[in-house]
């Protein structure tokens, strides 16, 4: 026992050295999916605020593939000492379910730091299809079923399991295509070749107000401050279709608890910021700020209810 508590002691004086001198040199957010996502979006934003009061820079790496599960692996395996940072969304917690060899346990080889942001996602058509509301895709699915597809930004991404949950919710025959990202999924919608898309507001947004995208809802519980007259998929006819995709930053388990708190309070400074608010206001986003245990145990709870959805829709990772 005596052996047992040396160790530990020791490693917590290792863990209290290396924090003293955090951070002594840049920091890597690892993001999951590619440049122009919500997500790369969020990191962006957010890395560029705190790297100002960290007074070392914030370099992005976006690291596609299965679903963010290649970061996250990535992350998962990488030295715990606060430089390398994984900045994922709402995917993270539904990939165990779709993923039976994920080559990381998410709730013991990672854990939470906070969650960044909070952003709606948006039901997107091609204006060629002449839809104007959800209920009018709804029933053009309905009367034609496995002609429509829909596209996502990965097999585990939020958008999928948003669109999952909308699927089972309307009752609709229709083919998952996923992408790297949600860049490669708009643009496929907007030239045809997929139906719909549950993009994320903060992507979305732009082609939207150009008009290249029509918005028929959106996936949270209230509407959007940015798109107030695009109603909500539930005020749209669709009861407990609500979904709400969140960004937030994780790091291994065993990174020292010091610097986690460290980077969590760089955030939630940051976060606080008028500056910052406005400009995640801009892209739809709503700043969510967490402590790394509610963050932890948040994890766990969407962890959760993905497993249901997953057994429910019959998911497989392609």
């Amino acid at each position: 026992m005596k052996r047992v508590l040396t160790a530990a002691a020791a490693l917590l004086l290792a863990g209290a050295a290396l924090a003293q001198g955090y951070p002594a040199k840049p920091i890597k957010f690892v993001v999951p999916f590619s440049a122009g996502s919500a997500t790369d979006i969020v990191a962006r934003t957010v890395g560029e605020a705190m790297s100002k009061s960290l007074g070392q820079p914030i370099i992005i790496e976006n690291k596609l593939g299965a679903g963010g599960t290649i970061a996250a692996a990535m992350v998962a395996r990488s030295e715990p000492d606060g430089y390398t940072v994984l900045v994922h969304s709402s995917g993270h917690a539904l990939n165990p379910a779709l993923y039976p060899n994920l080559g990381y346990d998410t709730l013991k080889d990672l854990t939470g730091v906070t969650t960044l942001a909070a952003v709606p996602n948006v039901l997107v058509v091609n204006p060629a299809k002449g839809w104007k509301t959800q209920a009018d895709l709804i029933a053009a699915v309905k009367a034609a079923p496995g002609k429509y597809n829909y596209a996502s930004a990965g097999i585990g991404s939020g958008t999928h399991m948003n669109a999952e949950i909308f699927r089972l919710q309307a009752g609709l025959d229709a083919l998952h295509v996923p992408y790297k990202g949600t860049p490669d999924a708009m643009t496929n919608v907007i030239g045809g070749a997929n139906d719909w898309f549950f993009a994320p507001l903060a992507s979305a947004l732009p082609l939207v107000r150009d008009g290249k995208l029509q918005a028929l809802s959106v996936s949270t519980k209230t509407r959007a401050s940015t798109l107030p007259n695009v109603p909500t998929s539930i005020e749209a006819g669709l009861p407990d279709s609500d979904y709400t995709l969140w960004v937030g930053m994780i790091v291994p388990a065993a990174t020292p608890a010091a610097i986690v708190k460290r980077l969590n309070d760089e955030a939630i400074k940051a976060l606080a910021t008028p500056e910052l608010r406005e400009r995640l206001a801009k892209l739809g986003a709503d700043p969510f700020a967490m402590s790394p245990e509610e963050f932890n145990a948040y994890i766990k709870s969407e962890m959760e209810v993905a497993a249901r959805i997953v057994k429910v829709a019959h998911l497989k990772a392609q």
